[in-house]
């Protein structure tokens, strides 16, 4: 289903604003065009997706289906992310190649959007973020689960020794374009993938603290997020 394509923010923005109801499958399935863009994604069913190099073995398929959880797997690296309808924001945002905000430099390519996502927190109410600049940060939990590790351009929360991950980003480029595939989770508990997963490396207690909630609505990040935007 299309939504809108107009930004709910100044007439003078660059950027288009397209709100879907679709699975994960639809979403991650399909190509978009090469503009500036975000795509607020609504998921109507809950999912279970797959990094591009992480095998279906991974998850058990036959409780999935039973609980009525697609299996999905998107085209960009990284671990799996838990998808529920209502429980998370997902955004994709574009930019074409040759956009001022393009970077041949994979890794600093998400640094400007970190930002981005920086101040939208800040104005959200939340303390203590900051863009991730390193390489790679991950464990066996994090091979396994995207929000247990974190990677460039990412956005963390720390206090104190406790680094939490509040947004998680992947990466797809093509020749024309890159897509950053943005997910906020509103409510975050580990357990939610126990019954889908075969094996973890340990007891899913101990990655609690690696993801940080945001206590706001979908709309609320979305408009906040569209308003810090570079013009």
């Amino acid at each position: 289903m299309r939504g809108s394509n107009t930004l709910p923010t100044l007439p003078s923005t660059s950027w288009k604003l397209y709100t879907e109801h679709i699975s994960a499958g639809e979403q991650h399935g399909r190509d978009l065009v090469p503009e500036r863009a975000v795509w607020d994604v609504r998921v109507t069913r809950t999912a279970m997706v797959l990094g591009s190099r992480q095998d279906e073995t991974l998850l058990n398929i036959d409780q999935c289906g039973r609980s009525d959880v697609d299996v999905v797997r998107r085209r960009s690296g990284g671990g799996i992310v838990f998808l529920a309808p209502g429980e998370h924001v997902w955004l994709d945002v574009v930019v074409p190649r040759g956009d001022e905000l393009w970077s041949d430099d994979v890794a600093r390519a998400s640094w400007w959007l970190g930002d981005v996502w920086v101040q939208t927190l800040q104005s959200l109410g939340m303390n203590n973020m900051s863009v991730y600049r390193h390489s790679l940060s991950s464990d066996a939990w994090g091979d396994l689960l995207c929000f247990a590790g974190v990677g460039p351009g990412e956005v963390v929360q720390q206090y104190e020794e406790t680094v939490s991950k509040v947004v998680g980003m992947s990466q797809r480029r093509t020749r024309d374009y890159a897509r950053f595939q943005c997910t906020i989770y509103t409510k975050w508990n580990p357990h939610d993938v126990e019954m889908y997963v075969r094996n973890t490396p340990g007891n899913l207690n101990e990655i609690v603290h690696r993801v940080a909630t945001v206590q706001a609505s979908q709309q609320a990040i979305v408009d906040t997020f569209v308003s810090h935007l570079p013009r």
